[in-house]
């Protein structure tokens, strides 16, 4: 019998990825994965004392989805979307990565593409991360407004504008990979 999630932001997960159809059957997969992983209550969703927890992003674009907004991230030394930690405060995975995106890139009027994700993506992290052995990245996507004005926060060296066809490089592993999945899951592929 499976375990009771007990709050209320885990609950809201499950039923988001519950209610969310993945166009790749890679991303299927994972949801099994993360499905099972939110079963185990709420521990997944803080950062301590687990070592492999939930993590949040979120994949800015530009209106026509052509460009996305990335920074270099300070401890990883390559390029990524914006993310990071679920925080106490936060009502909801979503609400986290949108937060996060918000506070790394300066950007206070994001505008959500859905409440969905749109990539799941499980990685080990390097050294450089200290308590962190593995992140369970939960993905979403929003638009930025045009001619917003970045701020770069004191997690990143600097936030560049980059063509989705033309990445730079030094990229983290797999983002390439994850963004034509993005790009897929949104229907601009």
């Amino acid at each position: 019998m499976p375990r009771t999630v007990h709050t209320p932001l885990a609950e809201r997960f499950v039923a988001d990825l519950r209610s969310w159809h993945p166009r790749m059957p890679q991303q299927e997969r994972l949801k099994q994965e993360y499905l099972a992983l939110a079963d185990q209550g709420d521990e997944p969703f803080r950062r301590r004392p687990r070592r492999e927890h939930l993590t949040a992003s979120c994949f800015v674009f530009d209106e026509a989805l052509t460009q996305v907004l990335l920074c270099f991230h300070r401890k990883g030394q390559f390029w990524v979307q914006l993310g990071g930690h679920i925080e106490d405060g936060d009502g909801s995975v979503p609400a986290a990565a949108f937060r996060e995106a918000a506070e790394e890139s300066g950007l206070q009027t994001l505008r959500p593409l859905r409440r969905r994700p749109v990539d799941l993506n499980v990685h080990a992290l390097g050294s450089g991360f200290s308590h962190c052995t593995a992140h369970w990245d939960v993905g979403y996507a929003a638009v930025a407004p045009r001619g917003a004005q970045l701020v770069v926060s004191e997690e990143s060296e600097e936030l560049r504008w980059w063509p989705v066809k033309a990445l730079p490089a030094g990229v983290a592993a797999e983002l390439d990979t994850r963004l034509r999945g993005v790009l897929t899951e949104l229907g601009a592929a």
